[in-house]
């Protein structure tokens, strides 16, 4: 009994008391973790000169700050005006996409797996997207339970490609290579 209370319990956005532990907490700490890393990847690109760390990436946080809101509002116990409020429509699913095709235009087709690698800001952005698919999976519990929006899943699940896309684009813009994964019995043959 004394370590269920030591747990500590925290208020979503309806006033729902829940544990600290519960799914909902879980999915805003790994929300938060990702515009923790999404800020720090802005902040390497801006030293390199890249101009979607003050564009793009600012924008995304902000969505995920929105995405937040969804996930701290749980359906179940949401009054309308907290729906409405807190809904998370398909807008910034479309501008993913268009941003997506964009950068991909500008780079040479993918010819084999890459690791995360192309200089400071490609590697935090790969860093982005592994929390980024970790935010992801923490929020499709919810979606599945019926406590969130669909949307903000959809969301996390193209922003990890747009990620990774950028992460390449910011290593060919810097003229960085990237690394190949090479297979075991590869290397071997190699040396």
């Amino acid at each position: 009994m004394r370590e269920m209370k030591s747990l500590g319990f925290s208020s979503t956005f309806t006033g729902e008391r829940r544990p600290k532990n519960d799914q909902i907490f879980d999915a805003l700490g790994a929300l938060d973790e990702l515009s923790s890393a999404i800020g720090l990847s802005a902040e390497f690109g801006k030293e390199d000169g890249h101009s979607f760390a003050g564009e793009e990436l600012h924008k995304i946080q902000c969505r995920l700050q929105d995405a937040g809101s969804n996930v701290a509002t749980p359906i179940s116990s949401a009054r309308e005006a907290h729906l409405k409020r807190t809904s998370f429509d398909e807008k910034p699913i479309s501008e993913m996409e268009k941003w997506i095709d964009g950068y991909t235009d500008r780079l040479p087709p993918l010819q084999t797996f890459i690791l995360p690698s192309g200089g400071k800001t490609a590697a935090a952005l790969h860093f982005s997207r592994a929390v980024c698919r970790r935010a992801e999976r923490r929020v499709v519990p919810l979606v599945k339970a019926g406590e969130a929006d669909a949307n903000v899943a959809k969301y996390l699940n193209r922003l990890s490609d747009f990620l990774f896309v950028l992460a390449r684009f910011a290593a060919h813009q810097e003229g960085k290579k990237e690394l190949i994964y090479i297979r075991e019995e590869e290397t071997v043959k190699i040396n």
